[in-house]
């Protein structure tokens, strides 16, 4: 029997690594917002090598969630009055997440992270869109990736600009994206 939510939730990213089987000690450091994402793209990825063919400049990641990094900042600021952690600093930020991702493969195309109440697949579609129809991108990670307390959700897609070869290419629109995102809640 797990003793708290976040025990639970750290098992549970810690099963999804063993199955994932990434090969990739720096997961340990991490927060667990950054796990999830980290495990979200691994698996995405992991069948998928379409993204690895493009120059690592021309392939980017665009993430959003409702709560930032509120996960991690509560935690650091529990250690701020003994002795602050840098170690927990560092994922105050919720960028930290695409770093890993980028770190962990090699990209250095376009990343942002944004914060809205809800999954807005809109705005993903709009901003995603723009960047690879304006040649920003070739290929982009793009979607939800939240973890808050005992509440967590990633829901990530790999649009790629290749309409040559419909199998690798992603029909990418709101509509889409809502129908799988919605389909994965519950």
């Amino acid at each position: 029997m797990f003793k708290n939510k976040e025990s639970e939730i750290s098992a549970f990213l810690e099963s999804a690594y063993v199955f994932a089987d990434p090969k990739y000690p720096k997961f340990y450091k991490m927060d667990n917002l950054s796990k999830l994402g980290f495990l979200a793209s691994e698996i995405l990825l992991k069948d998928n090598e379409q993204a690895r063919t493009y120059p690592a400049e021309e392939v980017g990641i665009v993430l959003s969630n409702a709560s930032a990094s509120l996960d991690t900042d509560v935690k650091y600021y529990k250690t701020v009055s003994d002795f602050a952690s840098p170690a927990l600093f560092v994922y105050t930020l919720p960028n930290i997440v695409i770093g890993e991702i980028c770190i962990r493969n090699g990209f250095k195309g376009e990343n942002a992270f944004f914060i809205s109440e809800r999954f807005d697949a809109s705005f993903m579609v709009d901003y995603v869109d723009n960047l690879i129809n304006n040649n920003i991108l070739q290929c982009c990670i793009c979607g939800w990736v939240e973890l808050f307390k005992e509440s967590y959700k990633a829901a990530f897609f790999l649009v790629d600009r290749n309409t040559d070869n419909p199998s690798v290419s992603t029909f990418f629109d709101t509509n889409q994206i809502v129908h799988i995102y919605q389909s994965n809640n519950g």
